[in-house]
């Protein structure tokens, strides 16, 4: 039995994880980051962000042809398309940034072993490959991720009932398909199935989707997605989905049933915790499996770290990644923090949907006085050249303080908007300050000044 020691060993090579692993050797640590896929990257990049992104790009532009390109004077006809081929390409952008990690991690001097691991004691994991490889480690670092939630009543096949990594991959355009779960996956996956001409049915249990946006703003896009052609069912709690005689059958709480071809779960994901070790070494997890942590991300354990998924809150790529520099850096050099204030986040549908710090339901349950403004995505000149005028950027800034608590954005590259006032609030920004900084023109990003100018009255360009 092979036994190799580092001064830190990270269990998981997605966002989280290699970022982690390669920040802690640029600080001067031997590490060794563990994997158990074949490609590096974790969720996000092998069947998460950017497999659908990709997809998402190329419905897109698919779309645009169909609909949109007139408007600019360019004629086209006969407009086809190729489901093995954008599946192809998808296969390649994966498999490019894949490889790029791989090669990041042996600039850098980072040993990759790609091999499921298991807890063993407080510093030492078991791999599984054939030499049951042990790895010891001055310090651990968890970085495993998430997993699809399957819900109760759901017969999951992996084929025409399946979770968001199926639905990255259907060999053809389903003639209807139902969505279980209206936050930003089921948006984003149902988007690129209705432009492929599929009939997509989004059930959401709860009163609203995108239940976590900020109200106004997903009004907003429920209107602008029902145009295109998404129907919506909420407080519709499916009871049980299976497959009879090849069609997919969905009974409601309600006691309707609907049909489809295929079904797509996608109501939550939950922390990959399970069969890690953690009972034995009595590592704490909470009710919903997520490894409870303190502020220096170390567990009851102090030779074990976690990050990311794992560790619940936001479950987003980008949180794992500066969780796991600011992990390591703490470690290393006594300083390591993450502002959760200014974490944005992103639907990538089109419109795209991009927030940051407070909603205004939320300033409103917490007491807190604030002021907003609002700039039309129509008062902006390149948006108006791209001829794509719909949406508005939102911001709140305290009443007394005028600090930037929230904004919120929908429309055409929100997602890019975004963040530049993400920025603006680590570095405690005013509304005025946001305001006052000159911004090019013609660019997107005036929507932004022009908002935080109407925090007080002095927009230029909207009424």
């Amino acid at each position: 039995m092979a036994e190799l020691s580092f001064d830190l060993v990270v269990l998981g090579g997605g966002p989280g994880g290699y970022v982690a692993a390669i920040r802690a050797a640029q600080l001067g640590l031997s590490v060794a980051c563990v994997d158990e896929n074949d490609l590096w990257g974790g969720t996000c990049l092998r069947v998460g962000c950017i497999p659908s992104k990709a997809l998402l790009e190329s419905t897109h532009l698919l779309e645009e042809s169909q609909k949109h390109f007139g408007d600019h004077g360019i004629q086209v006809s006969d407009i086809t398309f190729d489901v093995g081929k954008m599946l192809q390409r998808k296969a390649s952008v994966v498999d490019a940034l894949c490889g790029g990690i791989k090669m990041l991690l042996k600039k850098n001097k980072v040993t990759g072993f790609q091999s499921r691991g298991r807890l063993l004691s407080a510093t030492q994991i078991q791999l599984t490959n054939a030499e049951k490889t042990v790895i010891t480690g001055k310090h651990i670092l968890l970085a495993t991720g998430s997993l699809p939630m399957k819900l109760p009543g759901i017969a999951f096949d992996n084929d025409l009932i399946g979770d968001s990594t199926t639905a990255l991959s259907y060999p053809t355009v389903p003639q209807t398909l139902i969505v279980i779960g209206g936050g930003y996956i089921g948006l984003e996956l149902g988007s690129v199935w209705r432009r492929l001409g599929s009939k997509v049915i989004i059930l959401e249990a709860m009163d609203r989707v995108l239940s976590g946006l900020d109200g106004e703003i997903a009004k907003i896009a429920v209107r602008t997605f029902e145009k295109q052609g998404l129907e919506f069912r909420t407080q519709a709690f499916v009871e049980e989905a299976k497959v009879v005689d090849g069609k997919c059958v969905v009974r409601l709480k309600s006691g309707e049933v609907l049909h489809s071809d295929r079904v797509l779960a996608c109501a939550g994901r939950v922390p990959n915790t399970k069969d890690l070790g953690l009972e034995a070494l009595g590592i704490q997890t909470d009710r919903r499996g997520a490894i409870v942590v303190d502020a220096d991300f170390r567990t009851n354990v102090p030779s074990i770290f976690a990050i990311g998924d794992c560790i619940g809150g936001a479950m987003l790529a980008h949180k794992a990644s500066e969780e796991g520099v600011a992990c390591v850096e703490k470690l290393v050099t006594g300083f390591g923090k993450v502002d959760y204030h200014a974490i944005p986040a992103i639907v990538y549908t089109h419109p795209e949907i991009g927030c940051v710090g407070k909603t205004e339901e939320q300033l409103k349950d917490e007491g807190i006085e604030y002021k907003r403004g609002v700039c039309p995505y129509g008062a902006n000149g390149r948006a108006r050249a791209l001829g794509d005028t719909d949406g508005r950027v939102k911001i709140l800034a305290d009443a007394k303080t005028d600090r930037i608590l929230g904004v919120h954005a929908i429309g055409s590259r929100a997602g890019d908007l975004i963040a530049e006032v993400a920025v603006a609030m680590s570095f405690s920004a005013s509304a005025e300050d946001l305001g006052r900084c000159v911004h090019a023109h013609p660019t997107l990003s005036e929507i932004v000044k022009e908002a935080a100018l109407a925090v007080h009255g002095e927009a230029i360009h909207t009424a």
